[in-house]
């Protein structure tokens, strides 16, 4: 992702901090803003109006004229309010930061001053110096500036769930041939007859009628069935993670710099 630092010079501290705190209500971090003010530059021993010091806090594009605003307007109160934000957030942030009165360095002070004079003052039409990447002068700061912005894709890797398959348990009744073996008891009546020659029977002779009646058993097989359970079957989903390398292209925008000479014989002098 591409960052863009805005720098924002406001007449006074309250200012500065309206501002500070309508971009912490927006969304934006408080731990990419910094504000500049008298008391954090009096440690280093340098003069306001020096572009080195400026030049270390904001880059080289700084100029003298610009210098001089800086420190003339934060030796007397003001404060130079920073914000690192998404180049897609640029333009909110610079809204926000336009609502609080910031100064046109150029226009309002360095013109006004005496400091350069107005025929000085670059016309974004004639000339034009891009801005570094990542960084956009703020709202007013530097007129006569114009942004290239350089746009650079990024590879974002995102999941979704997609039904590979289905998994289907079905429970089903089958039959086999078992079988087993039992001994079955049976009891029947026998008739025997005996011939009886001890003449002493004779005395026990008993002349009514009577009738014996013995009953005969046989035992059948009964069978009968009963269920248990032999085994059971857990169904559940197994999880793994695997790591796949994707692979694909992104698109970044680059400049190209290229200085045309002017041709011989177009320029006159007196």
């Amino acid at each position: 992702m591409n960052y863009e630092k805005i720098v924002t010079l406001y007449d006074t501290a309250e200012h500065g901090e309206a501002a500070r705190r309508n971009l912490t209500a927006a969304g934006f971090p408080p731990s990419e803003m910094s504000m500049v003010t008298k008391g954090t530059l009096l440690s280093s021993g340098e003069k306001l109006s020096e572009p080195g010091l400026w030049h270390r806090l904001f880059g080289r594009d700084i100029r003298q004229h610009e210098a001089t605003v800086y420190g003339s307007t934060v030796e007397s109160g003001g404060v130079v309010l920073t914000v690192r934000v998404p180049e897609t957030d640029a333009a909110k942030a610079m809204g926000i930061l336009n609502a609080q009165r910031p100064i046109d360095v150029v226009k309002d002070r360095a013109v006004k001053q005496g400091l350069i004079s107005e025929a000085a003052v670059p016309k974004p039409a004639v000339a034009v110096a891009p801005a570094p990447p990542a960084t956009r002068a703020a709202a007013g700061a530097v007129a006569g500036e114009e942004i290239l912005s350089l746009a650079e894709e990024q590879l974002n890797v995102g999941k979704r769930l997609v039904q590979e398959g289905t998994t289907r348990i079905r429970r089903f009744v089958t039959e086999k041939p078992v079988e087993a073996q039992v001994t079955l008891h049976e009891e029947h009546v026998q008739v025997i007859r005996r011939v009886i020659s001890d003449p002493n029977a004779v005395r026990d002779i008993d002349w009514t009628d009577k009738t014996l009646e013995v009953r005969e058993t046989i035992e059948e097989a009964v069978v009968t069935k009963s269920a248990h359970i032999a085994e059971e079957v857990v169904i559940r989903k197994e999880a793994t993670d695997t790591v796949k390398t994707l692979r694909d292209k992104v698109r970044r925008q680059q400049i190209e710099v290229e200085r045309i000479p002017g041709s011989e014989g177009t320029m006159k002098r007196g």
